[in-house]
């Protein structure tokens, strides 16, 4: 029996997966047969004398349709069949053939060792020109890197697929080529057999919302560095290939020179922009364009200039940039690159304050940028302005931060009888400001030199007023000629005053390491408040550190600071230096040894203590920018020859002033110092007379020649001399006076045994070289 003779009613039975509907010829359901009824959902008795469209709607199956002539009002037989395979059929070999034979879809396998064994000719048409047969592993995912061989092995160990894995040639970040899927293959029995990749090319879409996504991500890179220039490099390289093509920032001449820009758009003329970065796809910049550096070429139309006032993204074609720049072919080469499509451009504004300007050009699509290029570059703009404003801001902090420090820094360079010094301060680059480093060289009571360096807790104008305290403070107590020790303990006294005083008592302190060198004796005496020890090279090429204690740092309190004292031959370099110097990755020791290796091969009695210091900071990991301040003094030594001093001893005799005065003019006779004489003479007879009168002996006389003439008197007493302007009437008191009036520099310093009063007269004054 066939279908058509089964009644309405029926299982639907006829010819298997067959089924039939009888139409009249306004296209209502006359018969429906039961096959149809189950194809469908719908019963016989429910779809008579309906419309065909309302019983099958979009459930129906492919039907033949046979026109009926004999049939009532000339109807139709719709004979629909259905699509489930019969019985013998391959299903699994249909849809391989299928898949292998996509045109846009490409199909490789691997072997349980993932090596290829065969590919689709759509996989081949993917293989880049002069690839090899393992090109496809050779790819890595954008997103991590991670090589396409990686990607196989975890798939083979692990068992599990993985899908919508964008990969391309590196590095990370770039536009995938292919989008891949992996998945492993076995046989009945599931015994692995190798695995199969399927590859399709990315979709235009997919790769734009991959610029816009990277753009998002890497726009919180924008503006680390603190340095405006710097940002707008960083500007560039996001929307290049991100947005477009080619792209370029400009700033005004405020931003460039460090001045805060107007409220407010001031016009072009006033804002003279100066381009400052710019970035192409190719790597090579228009030639014909603005080049870095250049200013940029008055553009005539007012509306980008309301553009740029208002702060919106101003977006044109070829056409109307031409348009808006007179169509003058000489500006238009000037600012427009060839074969642009389309451009996008948006101002740098913050707090009303405008700090450039951007472009993004498109070249080589032409398709015109959408509303989410417009809203990315608004955002990145907004972002970068920001950053500007908070690099401007540091950057005047750390302009004004450097100018006192180097305003309050001595000379690098200084020569004197003890020592040939020379100083070297770098500020930090990057996030931090300037800090509190700091050293000097000062001049001591009979041609000594005190050598200082330190180093202030923290970074900005706070350091540097603390450094300024600090330093003035050691200028005045090594005035008074204090021992080292005693010099860090009164300093120590000062920080803890000024932790009192602080809101942040935590964030004053200081390290700090004072050196006194004798160049007579040829002793070097030094103390350290928790600072490095510093280097020592030896006229032998020996070098070390020398070996001083260091104390705590300032401000602790409650713990003694240690003297070391060692002997320095004429020729000895001392490296005083603060952290920033020798921290090689946070290895303090490292650097050290490398500051030690440094000094021995870059000096040479020959060459200038400041070339070799610049040798020596050029050595640093980061010399163009320190993560930290860098401090360096150099000091080499020198000594007073024996033929150039005299020291003699005289009892508590009143008749030993008659002996010192003429020991004192046979010695200046015997050095040219005859204009000297009678103020020497003078000099001598106060100090000793007041010597054995009030201090008692033995005294002790020493004379040094040098650039100065220096004459001391000691004794056993710790009395302290006072210069006091004596009455008419007095018998006495005029002795300390006359001497202040005769010598160019007195004082007075006290040793483990009494006290030396000293005085100082220039030999130029005899017409002399010094």
């Amino acid at each position: 029996m066939s279908l058509l003779d089964r009644p309405s009613g029926s299982d639907g039975g006829g010819a298997e997966g067959v089924a039939a509907v009888l139409l009249d010829g306004r296209g209502r359901v006359l018969w429906w047969s039961g096959a149809a009824g189950e194809l469908v959902g719908e019963a016989a008795e429910d779809a008579a004398g309906r419309p065909v469209e309302d019983v099958l709607g979009t459930a129906a199956p492919p039907a033949t349709v046979v026109r009926l002539p004999a049939a009532p009002d000339g109807g139709s037989l719709l004979v629909f069949r259905d699509p489930t395979p019969t019985e013998g059929r391959d299903r699994d070999r249909d849809l391989a053939r299928s898949l292998l034979n996509q045109q846009r879809i490409g199909v490789a396998e691997f072997d349980t060792r993932l090596r290829p064994t065969r590919a689709n000719a759509a996989m081949e048409a993917l293989r880049p020109a002069g690839a090899g047969e393992g090109w496809l592993s050779e790819l890595v995912e954008c997103d991590s890197g991670t090589p396409v061989r990686d990607l196989l092995a975890r798939v083979a160990e692990s068992g599990a697929p993985t899908v919508g894995v964008d990969c391309g040639a590196g590095p990370v970040g770039s536009d995938p080529v292919l989008t891949l899927g992996c998945f492993p293959v076995g046989d009945e029995d599931g015994t692995p057999l190798g695995l199969a990749v399927v590859a399709t090319e990315p979709t235009t879409r997919l790769r734009a919302h991959r610029r816009l996504t990277d753009a998002y991500r890497r726009a919180f890179e924008i503006g680390e560095s603190l340095d405006v220039v710097h940002a707008a490099r960083d500007l560039v390289e996001l929307l290049v290939p991100g947005l477009g093509d080619l792209a370029a920032v400009d700033f005004p001449d405020d931003v460039l020179q460090g001045r805060d820009p107007t409220l407010g758009y001031p016009g072009f003329e006033a804002s003279a922009p100066r381009r400052v970065a710019v970035k192409s796809a190719d790597g090579a910049w228009p030639s014909a364009m603005v080049q870095p550096g250049e200013r940029i070429p008055p553009v005539p139309d007012q509306a980008s200039n309301a553009a740029v006032a208002v702060g919106v993204v101003l977006k044109a074609d070829a056409a109307g940039v031409r348009a808006m720049l007179g169509d003058d072919p000489e500006l238009v080469a000037r600012v427009m690159p060839e074969h642009m499509h389309s451009t996008l451009g948006c101002p740098l504004y913050h707090r009303s304050r405008l700090f450039g300007y951007v472009s993004v050009w498109r070249t080589r699509t032409p398709e015109p940028f959408g509303e989410a290029e417009v809203r990315l570059l608004q955002d990145l703009c907004d972002r970068t302005a920001v950053a500007l404003d908070n690099a401007y801001r540091y950057t005047r902090e750390h302009r004004t931060a450097l100018v006192l420090q180097h305003s309050l820094l001595p000379p690098a360079v200084t020569e004197s009888a003890a020592a040939e010094t020379s100083g070297i301060y770098l500020p930090a680059s990057g996030s931090l400001s300037v800090g509190g480093d700091w050293f000097d060289a000062l001049p001591l009571s009979s041609m000594r030199t005190g050598l200082v360096v330190g180093d202030v807790i923290g970074h900005g104008i706070q350091a540097t007023a603390t450094m300024a305290r600090l330093r003035t403070a050691v200028q005045t107590l090594a005035d008074l000629d204090l021992p080292p020790d005693e010099l860090l303990t009164h300093l120590d006294d000062l920080v803890q005053r000024m932790q009192a005083e602080a809101e942040e008592p935590d964030a004053v302190g200081a390290s700090c390491l004072f050196a006194v060198y004798d160049p007579v004796s040829r002793f070097c005496q030094m103390a350290s408040a928790g600072h490095p020890a510093p280097g020592l090279l030896l006229p032998d090429g020996t070098t070390e550190f020398v070996p001083v204690v260091p104390g705590p740092p300032l401000g602790v309190g409650d713990n003694p600071f240690e003297t070391c004292e060692v002997v320095l031959p004429p020729g000895s370099v001392l490296a005083l230096y603060t952290d920033g110097l020798v921290d090689y990755d946070h290895d303090i020791g490292r650097g050290g040894e490398e500051l030690l290796r440094n000094l021995r091969r870059f000096h040479a009695p020959s060459r200038s203590l400041e070339s070799v210091g610049r040798d020596l900071i050029g050595c640093h990991p980061s010399p163009e920018r320190p993560a930290d301040d860098v401090t360096l003094l150099l000091a080499r030594t020198r000594a007073v020859a024996d033929e150039d001093m005299v020291h003699r001893e005289y009892p508590a005799d009143p008749a030993a002033v008659h002996d010192a005065r003429a020991d004192v003019d046979a010695r200046l006779g015997a050095w040219g110092l005859e204009d000297l004489r009678f103020s020497t003479e003078l000099i001598v007879s106060e100090l000793v007379t007041n010597a054995i009168r009030y201090a008692g002996g033995p005294v002790g006389l020493r004379l040094i020649r040098g650039p100065v003439l220096v004459c001391e008197v000691s004794d056993p007493s710790n009395t302290q001399p006072r210069l006091r302007r004596a009455l008419i009437t007095d018998e006495g008191g005029r002795g300390i006076f006359l001497i202040a009036q005769l010598a160019a520099r007195w004082g007075c310093r006290y040793g483990a045994r009494g006290k030396t009063i000293w005085t100082e007269q220039p030999l130029h004054l005899t017409g002399l070289p010094a």
